[in-house]
């Protein structure tokens, strides 16, 4: 999968500082599900190209889920085309540019600039006419190149189902990346990651400034949620009511206001870090981070030789970094801590060699049947020394007068005997011990509103990874 960007205005290279990616040398990551690579094609006086490339490997698709049982999971156009998986990538290697920042060249971070991009084997299910009704309200100019024949023998069968798509305009930088961020899904309408209540705040995060205005703002709204309308109309509403990502209650804040006592949240980040500090944990992988409360705690805890804090959301991620004001910070400390995007539902190698490990306010976000795999990637594969695990008590939620759940993405909530059993359950079968405690103020017959579980990895001769079922 390629990605293309080219800056024709005056000292081109300076398309290098924007992207905070240096022209002169060729730079890769790993991804969960593949390795990306960032390299210019050209650097000259009149014009400069950056390119993303993509390599992923058919086979890591399927290994570690579970398999529909059909063809498509071992043949499908998913390695080869601009999917949602080029727009992780642009994200994760992008970022600080999609957000805007460039100490070094700010004014021109903020200036609209002569660029064009070009995206390659674009899936376009919606016809030729979709790339200008998508772009060309932005103000580009759209050009399109049709795939080939399906079969030169059979004319009637038409062309395949993809372009190679390059748009122009005078725009920021950070605008287009967004706008690519946002509308690559639109064509496809396939995400290889489950879709909840979070991708409306990520669609409103990367859409302010444009979206709302857009004419095209129904279809790219159902497009972009697959056609999930409780998500599209949730994002639509919320677009005309003119609310953006964050104005949302987010996870966490499970508790009503109180005075005169510590929040819920305070007490639950408190107990952890405490947990994680008697444990005697050098290294520490927070799974959720979120705005990185916890990892403020982490960090100024000397004994903590290494922090990082994992997201789903890059939104999170970004906000996490501005508070932990980690491009601020002594040399000795950033090498401490790292921030990176991933999803506890799928495994990956970056979670492992870690002293400790916690989940906060993170399994009640997922269904319930995902909570096997989550299982078999964090204890069987990850396998920390110490796991902590904090979920709501259910129970509790009749003194704070809620009928259902805390907040609105919650999948479940257990009450104290259907999450100790559940923990029990997954620590005998990876090979940990578990334990119990509430947090917060208790009551004598509902229990304390938040319970954590304290996972101890038992080290016996011959002990090891389990075999990790299929996720």
């Amino acid at each position: 999968m390629l990605f293309t960007i080219t800056y024709t205005g005056e000292n081109p290279t300076d398309l290098g500082y924007l992207l905070h990616k240096n022209p002169a040398r060729p730079q890769s990551a790993d991804l969960s599900f593949g390795r990306v690579h960032v390299f210019y094609p050209e650097t000259g006086p009149e014009r400069c190209t950056a390119a993303l490339l993509l390599d992923m490997d058919p086979l890591d698709l399927v290994r570690g889920r579970r398999a529909s049982g059909g063809i498509f999971d071992y043949v499908n156009d998913r390695p080869y085309v601009c999917s949602s998986f080029m727009c992780t990538a642009i994200s994760g290697v992008y970022g600080t540019a999609m957000s805007g920042r460039c100490a070094k060249k700010q004014e021109l971070a903020d200036t609209p600039l002569d660029l064009s991009a070009s995206l390659f084997m674009l899936p376009c299910r919606g016809g030729v006419i979709l790339p200008e009704l998508l772009f060309e309200p932005l103000g580009y100019e759209v050009q399109v190149e049709e795939s080939a024949l399906l079969d030169e023998q059979f004319p009637e069968w038409g062309s395949g189902p993809y372009i190679n798509l390059t748009i122009r305009g005078r725009v920021r930088l950070r605008d287009l990346l967004n706008h690519i961020y946002v509308l690559i899904p639109v064509f496809d309408r396939q995400k290889h990651y489950w879709i909840g209540e979070g991708e409306v705040d990520k669609l409103l995060d990367h859409g302010k400034g444009w979206l709302e205005d857009h004419p095209e703002k129904d279809l790219i709204a159902r497009r972009y949620f697959k056609n999930l309308r409780s998500l599209a109309r949730s994002a639509l509403d919320r677009l005309d009511n003119g609310e953006w990502a964050g104005e949302a209650l987010p996870p966490g804040n499970d508790e009503p206001e109180t005075t005169g006592r510590p929040r819920l949240n305070t007490l639950r980040l408190e107990a952890v870090f405490n947990v994680i500090k008697k444990s005697g944990a050098g290294s520490v992988i927070d799974l959720g981070c979120g705005e990185g409360n916890l990892l403020r705690l982490l960090m100024k805890e000397k004994t903590f030789t290494r922090v990082t804090g994992v997201d789903v959301s890059r939104t999170a991620l970004e906000h996490a970094r501005d508070k932990l004001k980690i491009d601020r910070l002594p040399e000795a400390q950033q090498k401490r801590i790292s921030l990176f995007q991933g999803s506890v539902s799928y495994r990956d190698k970056r979670f492992r060699a870690y002293d400790a490990a916690a989940l906060v306010e993170v399994i009640e976000h997922l269904d319930e049947n995902r909570l096997d795999t989550l299982e078999a990637l964090i204890l069987g594969d990850a396998r920390p020394g110490t796991l902590v695990v904090t979920t709501p008590n259910i129970e509790y939620n009749e003194i704070y007068g809620i009928s259902r759940f805390r907040h609105g993405d919650h999948r479940f909530e257990w009450n104290r005997a259907r999450f100790q059993s559940w923990a029990g359950e997954a620590a005998r079968r990876y090979g940990y011990e578990a334990s119990f405690e509430g947090i917060g103020e208790a009551d004598e017959n509902l229990g304390a509103p938040a319970q954590m579980a304290v996972f101890v990895r038992v080290e016996t001769p011959g002990s090891g990874p389990r075999s990790l079922p299929c996720a």
